[in-house]
């Protein structure tokens, strides 16, 4: 169910159950309405279970007592009451105990073994739910009326998210992984000479370099899953610089180019991709302390598992905070990106699939509509596949690139749906046969710090990697992921000073910085590139941080008769920019942004002028919270 359906539901919900609630009669049939209709869960009887057992023991006698409704896939506990009964006040017990609904299914959480502690206990009485965190017991509830479910059905989306638990173990995953750069970084720093910023910049290349091969190895990339760390133990120290510099130079080589006695080399392929193109960038003596951190500590790490959405954003913090913070760089949660990208392009795309096949991808049988299929949905399924192939993407405040990585992943799990429909689980045949077709190519973004540039490109190869292994499971044949030839289209510079129609600048005295990846890319050919959705967290700068250049910036892309544009956040830059690109087209937007720029003086200034252009506003959301990086 997309969203739009979900809150048709909810309002329908709302109309059946207001005036109703009787704990003992009406129960069940709530929440399995509530379920069933609001949130698309179809096996209900599988899903939630009602008036389980538990057993007490009070004055050596055992009592059995009932939990109201489990469900065990989210781990949510349900204590219901009846409408007239305060949720917030104790309750007399059997026992003749005074406990509100909360300490009552705490007290029969006290009588289940660990593996079914709840992670949420929610108490309702048909009107009102009261949400109870478990990580976080002793917080206050969150609240969600009946009345507006129509509005907050989203706010009980944790009832059936089975991804919530993968995402949060993807974050913890990718956290650690930070935690490792962060030592690598350190480690490598103490051995720069008298460091400037090209030695900085050196630095974080080269922890980039490093960490990919530690994914490589772990994802099957390279010969074994020891090929790096057997490497860096096969040299003594005075000799392992040199033999890290010959290493990069040997994985952007192609093999029949190498020095072919040099058995060194062999376990690792031609990698290509500009990721470890030749440059004079500094590399320090290694020193034990490395040598201990990458063997010791980040090998033994299985780098095959980070979210490289999440990732990207944590390796990025490995940066000076006093320079994020004047860049404006901020990231956001995977579940804040959906917020953006499902109403934008996903839950459109999922219902074109659910109206081919009549049931959405994330609830389909594959091998019961595989045998089902008529050649009528082979054709459509055939055509959508090749649509997703079609859409492009920008981000124009791209960072670390993790609106165009988790953007990239949830298309490719959507193609894979479709290949898993068309190949039905049997091999597909022929050396040259690719089923993939949505490319890292369709994802566009402009940065202006060079670090993010590689961190956003580096993401997005793995993510490709990982991606690009799902897929070989479902086909049953190897997929070559190198080497490198698919090269994000994410070029460095001032979005504000560049064409974002041709990323190139559009001002003749304004040049980017060389980047990691400049000369190598082929982007800023001119080519005029068409978007269908362009989407982002551009920065937040108020008009008291704003540096004399952000200033000129904002006055320039607004026009001169327009007032009060130098109390305007520098965010505000964006959507100009964006409504000039895509006036009179079919391309959507969405940013996440500050919400001053919903309030106050600013208003009559920035959205009269954006109204004034052709502007329709098909989605908001209420003010929810940005990541910030820390070190």
């Amino acid at each position: 169910m997309n969203q739009r359906q979900q809150a048709k539901a909810a309002k329908k919900f709302i109309e059946n159950w207001i005036g109703h609630g009787y704990e003992k009669g009406e129960t069940q049939k709530f929440w399995i309405d509530l379920l069933t209709t609001v949130f698309g869960v179809e096996n209900i009887a599988q899903f939630i279970f009602f008036e389980e057992q538990v057993k007490d023991t009070i004055q050596n006698k055992t009592v059995t007592n009932f939990i109201d409704a489990y469900i065990p896939s989210t781990r949510v506990m349900i204590e219901q009451k009846s409408s007239y009964k305060n949720l917030r006040e104790p309750i007399k017990q059997s026992d003749g105990s005074l406990l509100t609904p909360f300490q009552q299914a705490k007290k029969y959480v006290a009588d289940l073994p660990l593996s079914l502690h709840p992670k949420w206990i929610v108490t309702c009485n048909f009107d009102e739910f009261l949400i109870y965190d478990m990580e976080n017991p002793n917080s206050e509830p969150q609240q969600v009326f009946l009345k507006d479910l129509q509005k907050d059905f989203y706010r009980l989306q944790f009832l059936v998210d089975t991804k919530t638990e993968n995402i949060k173990r993807e974050e913890e995953i990718s956290l650690k992984a930070g935690i490792l750069v962060g030592k690598l970084y350190n480690a490598l720093y103490k051995e720069y000479i008298a460091p400037d910023e090209k030695s900085l910049r050196s630095l974080n290349i080269l922890c980039v370099r490093i960490v990919f091969c530690l994914y490589a190895e772990d994802a099957g990339i390279f010969a074994t899953k020891t090929s790096f760390e057997d490497y860096i133990k096969s040299f003594n120290l005075p000799h392992l610089r040199k033999a890290m510099i010959e290493l990069f130079k040997g994985l952007d080589t192609n093999i029949e180019d190498r020095d072919k006695y040099d058995e060194s080399l062999k376990p690792f392929p031609y990698v290509n991709g500009g990721l470890f193109k030749d440059e004079q960038i500094e590399i320090p003596n290694f020193t034990e302390e490395i040598v201990d951190v990458i063997v010791n500590h980040c090998a033994p790490f299985n780098w095959s598992e980070i979210s490289p959405t999440i990732f990207g954003a944590v390796f990025e913090s490995t940066l000076n905070p006093e320079t994020r913070r004047k860049g404006g760089m901020h990231y956001t949660s995977i579940a804040n990106i959906h917020k953006v990208i499902d109403p934008l392009f996903m839950d459109g795309l999922k219902l074109e699939f659910t109206n081919i096949m009549g049931i959405g991808p994330d609830e389909i049988n594959f091998d019961k509509a595989y045998a089902a299929m008529s050649q009528k949905q082979k054709k459509e399924i055939q055509a959508f596949q090749e649509k997703l192939s079609t859409l492009t993407f920008l981000d124009p405040a791209c960072g670390s690139g993790n609106f165009l990585t988790e953007s990239y992943l949830s298309l490719r799990r959507l193609e894979n749906c479709c290949i898993r429909l068309l190949s039905g689980g049997q091999t597909l045949m022929g050396d040259l046969y690719d089923p993939i077709q949505v490319t890292i190519k369709q994802f566009h973004g402009i940065e202006i710090n060079d670090f993010a540039v590689t961190v956003a490109k580096t993401a997005l190869w793995i993510a490709e990697c990982q991606m690009m292994k799902e897929t070989e499971k479902i086909v049953n044949k190897d997929i070559d992921f190198l080497p490198l030839t698919t090269n994000a289209f994410i070029v460095e510079g001032n979005a504000l000073l560049m064409d974002w129609s041709t990323l190139k600048l559009s001002r003749e005295n304004s040049q980017p910085t060389d980047g990691l990846f400049s000369g190598f890319t082929t982007e800023t050919d001119g080519t005029v590139h068409r978007y269908d959705y362009i989407m982002g967290n551009p920065p937040f700068v108020g008009k008291k941080e704003q540096s004399k250049m952000q200033k000129e910036e904002l006055v320039s892309l607004f026009p001169k008769t327009l007032k009060g544009v130098g109390n305007l956040d520098y965010v505000s830059c964006w959507y100009a920019k964006a409504i000039a690109l895509i006036k009179d087209t079919q391309t959507k937007c969405a940013f996440v942004s500050t919400n001053s720029i919903t309030q106050g003086e600013q208003v009559p200034t920035l959205w009269k002028y954006l109204s004034e252009q052709g502007l329709s506003i098909d989605f908001a959301w209420r003010t929810f919270r940005s990541l910030k990086c820390s070190s």
